[in-house]
């Protein structure tokens, strides 16, 4: 049985600047060049959103925090810290909490990882992303492949635990070359691996060109042998896939921020366009802070951060809770599927355990090996 979040609060902490914006990308970004007032400025906002929404809270245990973008090792690393000892003081944690920054393998934010580290930051998570030059070159990385194992070793020397993304299901990817960055990668050192399949989103500048046919991403035969590959190569190396994305290297390196999450616990959303979960006045709340940077800052001061706060009803809070446990290892409990009118004696919860998508054991219902690579459909099934 997982441990369930209780009263404990985590914090999400979007920092939207790059230094340039990768042409998958269709987060909530903007260019890093000559913004330094304005963002003194976000760091101020930020501290002031986080103690506005504390007073909301209540007193709260602090779980985890997850510094996200972006590119948040961007961030002054006194900025960090003062995130990080203001969260401290008004929700003191229960002992050492996991403090997680997002970083790019440039040499020149590799040059901060150790003032990072001394911020308070003790796990990294860098978007690698690839391991061959040409494969970088057309993700739009401004960063190399041997830049990018010289950053993975100064990360491992700065930070006691350390995760890299990686992209696949690019154009013309085989599953031999798959095979082979994967198992290169796997000598980095790293505890803790996010790869994703690359996903092309219409307002991106991939949609676009995919749009007028200027390429084409791999078929659907070629993207699931992709994942197959991803998952063999994996567990044959030690790394469990607690995720449907997510690979650690034993229970104590997954992400005790993004299973709190997962799970169903509240955290805060600091920063523009971040999203939040919050208990407020008994009820699930989910929030989403104003999208641009002065409208975010303008709002905090006016004492209203949020574009979007919904009080979330009983049942979508609870299909929230199923289509975000279901991505895990761990599951959901069977009694979360009861309350939203799902038994296994029934449809459609029946059939997708008859058909092997879904099982259920100890009273929790899981995806199978055979669900997780369709698990956006077997959910579908399920909740509609």
């Amino acid at each position: 049985m997982p441990p369930t979040p209780g009263s404990d609060l985590a914090l999400y902490v979007h920092w939207p600047y790059c230094a340039r914006i990768c042409p998958y990308c269709d987060f909530n970004v903007v260019r890093d060049r000559g913004r330094t007032e304005e963002q003194a400025g976000l760091v101020a906002a930020i501290l002031a959103d986080m103690e506005a929404q504390g007073s909301l809270t209540g007193p709260r245990r602090l779980a985890s925090i997850f510094f996200g973008g972006g590119t948040p090792s961007l961030m002054a690393p006194e900025a960090v810290a003062a995130v990080i000892d203001r969260a401290k003081a008004l929700f003191p944690p229960r002992g050492s909490i996991e403090i997680t920054l997002e970083a790019n393998p440039t040499d020149a934010e590799a040059a901060r990882f150790a003032a990072l580290s001394d911020a308070g930051v003790n796990r990294l998570s860098m978007g690698v992303q690839a391991l061959d030059d040409a494969a970088l070159a057309f993700l739009g990385r401004n960063h190399s492949a041997d830049e990018a194992r010289r950053a993975v070793a100064v990360a491992a020397r700065a930070f006691p635990r350390l995760s890299i993304d990686l992209i696949y299901a690019r154009p013309d990817q085989t599953v031999a070359g798959w095979t082979a960055e994967l198992t290169e990668a796997l000598d980095m050192g790293f505890e803790h691996v996010s790869p994703y399949q690359l996903t092309i989103e219409p307002t991106t500048a991939f949609g676009r060109a995919v749009a007028r046919g200027a390429w084409t991403p791999p078929d659907e035969d070629r993207a699931a042998a992709l994942y197959e590959t991803t998952q063999t190569v994996l567990e044959t190396a030690g790394f469990d896939a607690y995720e449907v994305s997510n690979h650690a290297r034993g229970e104590a390196a997954r992400s005790a921020h993004n299973l709190h999450v997962w799970r169903g616990g509240d955290y805060l959303g600091l920063g523009p366009g971040a999203h939040g979960r919050l208990t407020l006045d008994g009820a699930r709340t989910a929030t989403v802070a104003h999208k641009g940077i002065a409208a975010y800052v303008a709002g905090v001061a006016a004492g209203t951060p949020w574009s979007e706060r919904d009080s979330q009803s009983p049942r979508d809070a609870a299909e929230e809770k199923v289509l975000l446990g279901l991505r895990t290892v761990e599951g959901v409990a069977l009694t979360d599927l009861v309350e939203l009118g799902r038994t296994e004696a029934a449809e459609p919860l029946a059939g997708l355990i008859a058909d092997g998508f879904l099982a259920v054991d100890a009273d929790r219902v899981r995806a199978t090996s055979t669900g997780r690579p369709v698990l956006d459909g077997v959910l579908r099934a399920l909740l509609t």
